[in-house]
Parts: C-alpha cells; structure tokens; sequence
C-alpha cells in the first residue's frame, strides 16, 4: 500500500510538472516572431500618423466620459487579438487625442518630436534599467554625465555646471517641475543648516528638528514665473512671495529686495529666489544681473534659474546675453524637451555644487548597491528612485542631428514668429502683448477685455486650430506658439485668417466694424 501511495503521489507531481510546464513554454503576449512582426507594423503606424497628422482636427470633438464609456468596465480575462487592439486603437484611441506634433498647435510651448528620439526611447524600453545607481546600470550613469556636460557646454553655461570640472554637474529629471523642486529641497536643507548653527540654544548632541526653522524660510519668484514653482514651496512647507514684474514683465532687483527686506525686519529668512528665462505666459526674461547682484548681498538665498522653454535656445550664440548673470546662480534647469526635438520626458537641471543636493536626498540601504570609489549615483539627485533610460534619446537626436541642425530648427520657428508678428500688425484692430525673441507671439484684440476671452474661446470651440489664454498686466492676451517642427508661413498664415476671420464675426455682432 505504501508502495502504490507513493507512485500515486509521483504520478500527481509528474502530472503537475507537465501542466507546469505546459503553462511555462506557452506563449504569453507576443513571442519574438510576432514582435518582430508587429513592431515593424507599429512603425509604420507611427509614419503613418506623422504624414497624415494634417489631415485630422488638431482637438477631438469629445466631451468628458467618451472613453469610459466605450471601453468595458474590466479588464479582458483572456488575450484579445492584435487586430482588435489596433482597431480600437484608431476607433477609440486617436479620436479622443490633442495632435501636438500638429501644424494648427499653437496653444502651450512645443514638446520636441523626431524619430531619432522616438528609437532612443526603444533603447530605454528594451533596456529595462532602473538605473538608480551607476552599479544599477553603468552605461546608463555615464553616457547621462557625458551628455549633461555635453550640454553644459552647447548651452554656454559656466565651467562649473559640468562634471568634469569638479563638485558641479548635471542629472535628467522628469520635468521642469522635478528640477525646480529639487532645488528648493536643497537650498531648504542648507538654510536650515545654517540656522542650526547660528541657534545658541541648539544642542549638537539632540538638535532641534528641521521644523523649528522651516517656518522662517520664504522663497521669492516673479508673479509672472509658473506655477509649478509656487507648487514646490507648497510640498517644500515655506512661504512663497510672488514678486511684480516691470512694464516688460521682467523681474527686477530693486522690487525683490523690498520684498526682502520687509520680511528680514519680521523676523523670516529669505533663502530661495527663482528667476525665469521666458516665462509660459508671454516669453519674458527676468532681468538675473540684477537679481544675482541682490542675491548676493544676503549669503542665505540660493538663486535658482528656471529657463524651460527659452533655455535650449542657448545653444545658439545669439541668445547667450540672456546668460549675464549666471556666475550668481546655484542651480539652473531646461527642458531638452521642449525645442532640441527630443520628446518628454527629458529636462536637464544643473548645479553649481552637486554634493549640496546629495546631502539632501541621501538616503542609503544596504540593498541599494553603492559601488565603491568616485562612482556617481543619480538616485541622490532627484526626488524619485526608479529612473528611465532618458540619455539614450538625447544621445540618438544629438548624434543625428548635430547642434547644428538643432539651431537651425529653433531659427526656423523663431523666423516664423517674426513672420506671424508682422501680420498681426498689418491688421489695426490687434496688438501684440510680447517682445517677439523667440517662437511665442502673444496678442490681444484691441478694446475691452472681454473681446480677446470671446475671440480665444470661438476660435478654439471650431477646433481648427488650437490657442490658449493668458493675463498679463491685467490684460487678457492670446498665445499664439510656432510648435511644428516643418511649420511653413504658408501654415501660419492660414491660422492666422482663421483668427481674423472669427475676430471680424466678433467685431460685427459688437458693432464696431
């Protein structure tokens, strides 16, 4: 009997390890043939919409609700064709896009697009490296250091930005927003530091904790700056004071040390000052001599510099006396994102002396694997611990397109805002609201205020081309971004009669043309 038990339980285990290996050597997803397969049909989808972008409305004419309720409520419990998940993919997917990469986009600041970024990403995907340490992934580390003082030097930043030139250096972040609150958190860490050790009543041996002085810390920014950097001051726990700019929408050094000023006599510490390099609401530039000048004089504020959008045009050697000043600055970030073709997510942040930033974030278990010696580990440069590839798509745009052929694209559609400006003021019932450097031409209809927020709203409810509003000054203004990387005048100017020709229905029903 014990005999026949135990090759009933041998015949179970066998009959087990079968089934288990049946399940193991099924095929789950897709097998290498059929990926090699669907891939190649998945880059013609891509090259497909790309060519025949044009041909859709640049918004979808849905309302809120339109996916959910045309897909099921569950998840499928078993595979689904390829052919159906294409199929929904342009029957329910598509329909329900904003076309960014669009000729008729014009509402936000471009997000860079080109196939060379796209096949990085590939590399990123395939790799599926965390990348939280240079032992996590070597190549991954270092081909990010060697770009970011590629790129140090291509943008005409300060020796000190680059990792080779010591304590300074650069790190890929996942936003404009990651960057600005990275550096908040480390100018953050070093005052308190500093307030630690000028407090007589703080014990060494049992120090105060950080909320004891975090209450006195207020960070400083234009009213005109995004708003991500008021974010940062939120999730940072510190007071924010919104600075107003000039006639020009320029930040000034005289209006920030009166702010200044006024909160050292009551007792606070200014430790955080954020000037922008193009603002998102009417491309305006902060005037950073001034403000580094005034930083300067109170050794508590670190002076962060926010050029998302205007930044990359660094690379080009006529935009770099936006650079006067930068000697003041601690820490300064771009979006490669935006104009160097590169899709999101890529943003580029800087700093003046990196171990400030280390200390901050340094949190590190035994399981994190910490490679002995000069190794560089990223994870101690940002907020997240997972980090992507990102390198490996500025590396394919850099090697492929050259600087050169990255400025020629950001001349390109900043000759196309000239272009668009000059129309614009062909026409008498409009005004332009900006200084036009760079590709944003901001206007406005002339009267009352109400006209421009009309004028906005049709043009966009027809969904031909896509705009955005903006207030400065009090005014309300439309922005109007060249985005497209092959934009032609022929395109702009086509956008353009659409706005006149709403902008006349407008005047009409007002009686005033």
């Amino acid at each position: 009997m014990a005999l026949l038990r135990c090759i009933s339980r041998s015949s179970d285990f066998l009959r087990s390890a079968g089934l288990f290996y049946r399940l193991q050597s099924a095929p789950f997803g897709l097998t290498s043939d059929e990926f090699r397969k669907r891939g190649k049909d998945m880059v013609d989808f891509i090259v497909n919409y790309r060519q025949t972008v044009t041909t859709r409305k640049v918004r979808p004419n849905v309302k809120p609700g339109f996916l959910i309720n045309a897909l099921p409520k569950e998840a499928p419990q078993k595979p689904d064709s390829w052919d159906d998940i294409m199929c929904d993919l342009e029957e329910k997917i598509i329909p329900g896009m904003v076309h960014w990469q669009h000729p008729k986009f014009h509402a936000y600041f471009p997000l860079g697009h080109s196939y060379p970024s796209l096949l990085g990403d590939m590399l990123s995907g395939i790799s599926a490296a965390v990348g939280f340490s240079w032992a996590s992934c070597p190549v991954q580390t270092e081909l990010e250091i060697i770009l970011l003082d590629w790129m140090a030097k291509a943008l005409g930043l300060p020796d000190h930005f680059r990792h080779e030139c010591g304590r300074g250096g650069g790190v890929m972040q996942g936003s404009a927003s990651a960057c600005i609150l990275a550096a908040m958190f480390a100018a953050r860490c070093e005052a308190v530091r500093k307030l630690r050790e000028e407090d007589p009543d703080n014990d060494p041996d049992n120090p105060k904790h950080a909320s004891c002085y975090i209450h006195k810390l207020v960070a400083y920014t234009s009213a005109e700056a995004h708003s991500c950097v008021e974010k940062a001051a939120h999730i940072s726990f510190v007071k924010i004071r919104l600075v107003e700019p000039d006639e020009k929408n320029s930040m000034r050094g005289d209006a920030l040390e009166k702010l200044i000023k006024e909160d050292l006599a009551k007792g606070l510490l200014p430790f955080f000052v954020n000037a922008t390099i193009g603002t998102t609401s009417c491309c305006s530039f902060d005037n950073l001599p001034e403000i580094g000048e005034v930083c300067c004089k109170y050794p508590s504020i670190w002076l962060h510099t926010d050029a998302a959008y205007a930044g990359t045009a660094l690379i080009c050697p006529e935009y770099r006396h936006l650079l006067e000043g930068i000697e003041h600055v601690e820490s300064f970030n771009t979006n490669a994102n935006k104009w160097l073709l590169i899709h999101t997510d890529c943003s580029l942040l800087f700093m003046k002396d990196s171990d400030k930033l280390v200390n901050c974030l340094l949190v590190d278990p035994v399981y994190l694997h910490k490679e002995e010696g000069d190794a560089v580990d990223f994870r101690h440069w940002g907020i997240t611990l997972s980090r992507r590839f990102r390198a490996a798509k500025l590396w394919f745009v850099l090697r492929t397109y050259g600087l050169e052929g990255l400025q020629n694209n950001i001349r390109h559609q900043t000759k196309l805002a000239k272009y668009l400006e000059s129309l614009i003021q062909q026409d008498d019932r409009f005004e332009i609201a900006n200084e036009v450097t760079m590709g944003l031409v901001c206007f406005r209809l002339c009267g009352p205020e109400e006209l421009t927020k009309q004028l906005l709203l049709t043009v966009n409810d027809e969904k031909d081309i896509f705009l955005t509003l903006a207030s400065v000054q009090k005014k309300y203004i439309i922005r109007f971004c060249i985005n497209y990387y092959e934009a032609t005048e022929k395109q702009i100017k086509y956008s353009w009669t659409v706005i006149q020709r709403h902008a006349a229905e407008i005047l009409k029903k007002q009686g005033k043309c």
